[in-house]
């Protein structure tokens, strides 16, 4: 990531935010025939416990093969909001545009998980992110049927050994000109101009 350590975010409840609120994650590995990037959702492990940030995912067989999963370190990129910004929002001194953003990189050596494990990963996956739809679905309704289909999908545990992340969002701008930035970018990115106010008023990105 661009060394710009003036937009640094060290916090890792930030970087847990960041996750609960972004889970579609692109999963990079250094394979033996080269990079190999894959996208699937993320979710913490809030079961871990202690300080480390831990995350669960999966694979389908044939991107684990690919990926050669468990032999290695990979890196697991988490991207939140993010805009063009228009210098044409800034004074009119100002030409340079830029890019605000919120990203994560997230370095640990992958558990890959047993049958059972794998089962209880998918579930708590899929339960995840069907809690609160209308007409939520669980494995559990055909536990069956979808532990048939879970033997095609090879789930991992990865406690986060270290992390880069950035919260870039005009904090070397006057506040007037942040004012004037969040007001444009509310029109059509509402999340990331919420980012930018989280760091007007001092709270943490993420």
């Amino acid at each position: 990531m661009r060394h710009t350590p003036h937009y640094l975010m060290t916090d890792p409840d930030e970087v847990r935010r960041l996750i609960r609120n972004h889970p579609w994650a692109t999963i990079v590995s250094p394979s033996s025939t080269g990079l190999v990037a894959s996208h699937y959702p993320v979710i913490l492990d809030e079961s871990a416990g202690g300080p480390d940030i831990t995350i669960l995912s999966h694979f389908g067989r044939l991107d684990d093969r690919l990926h050669e999963l468990g032999r290695h370190e990979i890196l697991v990129i988490v991207q939140g909001p993010h805009d063009y910004i228009s210098p044409s929002w800034y004074a009119p001194s100002e030409l340079v545009p830029t890019w605000n953003h919120v990203t994560a990189h997230l370095y640990g050596a992958p558990e890959i998980l047993d049958e059972e494990e794998n089962y209880a990963a998918l579930s708590l996956l899929t339960d995840h992110f069907e809690q609160g739809r209308p007409g939520g679905r669980s494995l559990a309704e055909d536990e069956a049927a979808t532990r048939r289909e879970a033997r095609g999908a090879v789930s991992f545990r990865m406690r986060v050994d270290r992390f880069d992340a950035r919260a870039k969002l005009s904090q070397n701008k006057a506040p007037v000109v942040v004012d004037n930035v969040i007001d444009r970018v509310e029109e059509h990115n509402p999340g990331l101009a919420e980012e930018m106010n989280r760091v007007r008023e001092g709270r943490p990105a993420g």
